[in-house]
């Protein structure tokens, strides 16, 4: 049955990519593929983790950003190319994700996407992971490592490709990457750093996003890595639109909130998990 969910997934995503230029919600997709739109809302949020209405707008706006990076075409025209029917409601969209106006995105001339096409593979053949199935990653690994980054795109504001592969280079040769595979596939991926205590990277692929994997990369980190360290994150801060639910996860892994930051010129908050051992704080 999942596997069935699966394809079914996979062709609302083939027929939205076919149609980014042109308005789109739930029930056009729905009665294009002849799928009721509450059965497609369900199994495409479990699946990808967003649901149809939130991967459109941020595939749109990604497309609509390389346009503005890339190319000569009036903002009225990227809006309504963009499935927005008015300059006013893109400029609005727009900014609640990047940052920033169309205009002042164009100025910048340094584009970066919220969401790229999600490609989804066979169904999961297991969800009961442990720390002992988290392996050090090694350059071998790189490029299935960099396949997930590209389907978890929406937790990495502002990435920088080129930055990003020089760091993990050295965090694979300084053993400060943590990988977890499932039957060949990459699953979830963890950078971290033994000098500032703190979790630089972590991924989970959107069909095991159920699974528990980010507690089980924790435990990996805290009985392990960094025993009876305080261990910290940065993630959105409380309100950005462009988070699609980092902030709560982490949350109810039991961080805790602290300073605001700027990281690459982006709003960000760090987070800090408790020691195991309550005697360091």
């Amino acid at each position: 049955m999942h596997g069935q969910s699966v394809s079914i997934v996979s062709q609302a995503i083939r027929y939205i990519e076919d149609h980014l230029d042109k308005k789109l919600d739930l029930e056009t997709v729905a009665a294009a593929l002849h799928y009721s739109k509450y059965h497609l809302h369900r199994i495409f949020a479990k699946i990808v983790g967003l649901t149809v209405h939130e991967y459109v707008q941020r595939r749109q706006l990604t497309e609509a950003a390389k346009l503005l990076a890339f190319s000569k075409r009036s903002i009225m025209e990227i809006a309504l190319s963009s499935g927005y029917e008015s300059q006013q409601a893109f400029t609005s969209s727009f900014k609640a994700m990047y940052k920033m106006t169309p205009a002042e995105f164009r100025t910048a001339e340094e584009f970066y996407p919220l969401q790229l096409e999600i490609h989804l593979s066979k169904e999961p053949t297991k969800m009961d992971f442990t720390k002992d199935d988290i392996q050090f990653a090694t350059v071998e690994d790189i490029n299935d490592w960099m396949e997930l980054v590209q389907l978890t795109i929406d937790g990495y504001p502002r990435l920088d490709e080129v930055d990003y592969m020089e760091k993990l280079s050295f965090y694979i040769a300084d053993k400060r990457a943590l990988i977890l595979r499932d039957e060949g596939m990459v699953i979830g991926i963890m950078g971290f750093s033994t000098e500032t205590r703190s979790i630089d990277f972590l991924a989970v692929h959107p069909q095991y996003r159920n699974a528990g994997i980010e507690k089980v990369f924790l435990d990996k980190l805290a009985d392990e890595l960094l025993t009876g360290k305080e261990i910290s994150l940065t993630t959105y801060r409380e309100g950005d639109k462009a988070d699609t639910g980092y902030r709560e996860k982490y949350l109810r892994l039991g961080f805790a909130e602290r300073e605001l930051l700027t990281e690459y010129g982006y709003p960000t908050q760090r987070f800090v998990l408790p020691p195991k051992d309550k005697e360091e704080v």
